[in-house]
């Protein structure tokens, strides 16, 4: 986890990825004579902003970040138009490993699932207006960062970005980041949402971001959280008491004569709400998260994580809902590979 001792002298070197610096390296920063900002830059010339973003094609990949370790990602700061935050996929390859250990949508890695911009200040996410997505999640590697973007989209979409890491660290004893993203549209009769599945290994679970639609009436946040670590099978070792509970809030998160309410905390935030507008905007919708850094849920060997949907029914019952739900699961992992999911379709990706 990050060392926010700023007084403390190391001997590492920081370096800075950007479109006028695409390889970080020394004394190469603002050298570029081409880019998107030629143009308005051609009575300056070299050095006046002439490469501050890039053009990703239609339906390809391009590398954000190309690093050769050992090192650590401190800083990433991104922006596109939001039509592109649910089209463009970000994955993150740790030492050279063939398989992608993060693989979400931009906007959902930036707690911006619903493709509209929301104010997030917490401590590992900041998002500000109108669209500038900041990531604090460590990023440690030993011999190799590569960070790529895929356009999923048949128009092509524009990014700029900057990309901050440090390199000579040592990080024998660090984890790599993980990210999974997950979604249930509709979520099925009788089951579940898994936020995480598939986990082998030794690490710590340190965060979850939901985009969570509703599609029914009434109070929807009465499922449990729950982490299956180790040996667990049918039963978890960790079980919360409530969807609102887990992301901090309590009793359907309204203020009397309010209603729902967000808030956006160091750690923990319902931080968007969207109502509706009597016409096409028809569902209730919610931005969420949860940083378990100053609490890791930490596990040996396995990790499952899922999470209920619940109302309430006549009788006072719970009623298990139908709800669209997508989220976002950050872990430490002891190795750089993910266990992959199927890559998600565009169809798969969009909002209604």
């Amino acid at each position: 986890m990050p060392d926010h001792d700023v007084a403390r002298l190391r001997a590492v070197s920081t370096r800075s990825i950007s479109p006028e610096n695409p390889t970080g390296a020394p004394g190469q920063g603002g050298r570029a004579t081409e880019g998107t900002g030629a143009v308005p830059g051609r009575e300056l010339g070299q050095g006046w902003k002439i490469s501050p973003s890039i053009e990703i094609g239609a339906h390809s990949t391009i590398d954000l970040a190309a690093i050769e370790g050992p090192g650590r990602i401190t800083h990433i700061w991104m922006t596109t138009h939001p039509d592109n935050w649910r089209s463009l996929l970000l994955r993150a390859y740790w030492d050279g490993a063939a398989r992608p250990a993060v693989e979400v949508p931009v906007g959902d890695f930036f707690g911006q699932g619903w493709g509209r911009f929301a104010q997030l200040s917490s401590s590992m996410i900041a998002v500000n207006p109108h669209g500038g997505l900041n990531s604090y999640w460590p990023m440690p590697f030993r011999s190799a960062a590569r960070l790529t973007i895929e356009n999923l989209a048949a128009a092509p979409a524009v990014v700029y970005y900057q990309v901050t890491f440090d390199v000579g660290t040592d990080e024998t004893d660090s984890g790599y980041l993980h990210a999974q993203w997950r979604r249930s549209d509709p979520l099925s009769s009788g089951s579940v949402h898994p936020l995480l599945s598939g986990v082998r290994g030794s690490g710590q679970y340190v965060g979850t971001y939901l985009a969570w639609g509703v599609n029914s009436r009434g109070w929807w946040g009465e499922g449990e959280i729950k982490y299956y670590l180790d040996d667990d099978r049918d039963f978890p070792t960790i079980c919360g008491t409530g969807t609102e509970d887990y992301f901090g809030g309590a009793w359907n998160f309204d203020v009397p004569g309010q209603g729902y309410t967000s808030y956006t905390t160091p750690y923990l935030g319902l931080h968007q709400i969207i109502r509706p507008d009597g016409l096409y905007e028809s569902q209730q919708r919610f931005g969420m998260y949860r940083w378990h850094v100053p609490d890791p849920i930490r596990f040996a060997s396995a990790i499952r994580v899922d999470i209920q949907a619940l109302g309430w029914r006549a009788g006072h019952r719970y009623l298990p809902l139908h709800d669209d739900i997508a989220s976002t699961a950050l872990f430490y992992l002891d190795a750089p590979g993910g266990t992959r999911r199927p890559t998600p379709t565009l169809d798969e990706l969009e909002t209604l």
